[in-house]
């Protein structure tokens, strides 16, 4: 008889740090509806041909919510869940590194789209902290270039028109299949190919929860689908796990 421990993973997007300040991306109130110019100084092409696109990536970069945001009681219920030792795994669409500053531990979380708190030389590779390349920003540089080859300098992120790394996708897809409880938290689920792992945890025998304001397409394998705030939701959800 097995002694494993129920998985339980869970699929983070936007909408779980919106309560620590930073806006999400499709909402009714999100930045690509505010600011539909916005898109193209994150996307690769318009990133790597157009200067201006690059100068207003990295105002932008300078003026994010990500640096002043903190962990919420989303993220902290999550910690506890592991903590209180149930194994946790997360893949995570965001790119503000909450998850681990809520102390959850790094090696388990996924991040699909990168990091923010990371700058990557587009030539050579080299990697270093996106504060150090903002420090240069606020000193006038309005471009940064990589200080060991020259080369154009971006966030550590997947950019619109950038694949995923096929390492860490192939990771993501493992947890979906394995886990036993698939948890989606503040994700439309409609940017491929993250939104197909909840399809694929379903389709291997997992019980698909949802947490989300708005409908998605895997509602309808779902099942559970909470619209409660995700601020309040997850964390009774996560501690109901705990006390089962």
């Amino acid at each position: 008889m097995s002694s494993r421990k129920p998985l339980v993973a869970l699929l983070t997007g936007a909408g779980i740090s919106t309560d620590s300040g930073i806006p999400d991306y499709r909402g009714p109130n999100g930045l690509w509806r505010r600011d539909p110019q916005a898109e193209k100084a994150v996307t690769y092409e318009a990133y790597m041909s157009d200067p201006e696109a690059r100068r207003r990536a990295w105002r932008m970069r300078r003026d994010s919510a990500t640096w002043r945001a903190r962990p919420n009681a989303a993220h902290e219920a999550i910690v506890r869940l592991e903590r209180a030792g149930v194994p946790v795994r997360v893949i995570t669409q965001n790119v503000d590194g909450l998850h681990q500053l809520a102390g959850l531990t790094a090696r388990k979380v996924l991040e699909l789209h990168g990091t923010a708190r990371t700058v990557v030389c587009t030539r050579c590779g080299e990697r270093a902290a996106m504060a150090e390349a903002l420090e240069r920003v606020a000193a006038g540089e309005e471009d940064p270039g990589c200080r060991s080859c020259g080369g154009i300098l971006k966030s550590a992120t997947v950019l619109f028109g950038q694949s995923l790394d096929p390492q860490v996708l192939g990771e993501a897809m493992a947890i979906a299949r394995a886990c036993d409880t698939f948890i989606v938290v503040g994700t439309t689920l409609q940017v491929q190919p993250a939104a197909s792992l909840a399809g694929l945890a379903a389709e291997h025998g997992a019980r698909l929860v949802i947490v989300n304001a708005q409908p998605t397409p895997y509602d309808p394998l779902a099942a559970a689908v909470i619209r409660e705030p995700i601020g309040t939701a997850l964390p009774a959800l996560l501690d109901g796990l705990t006390a089962a």
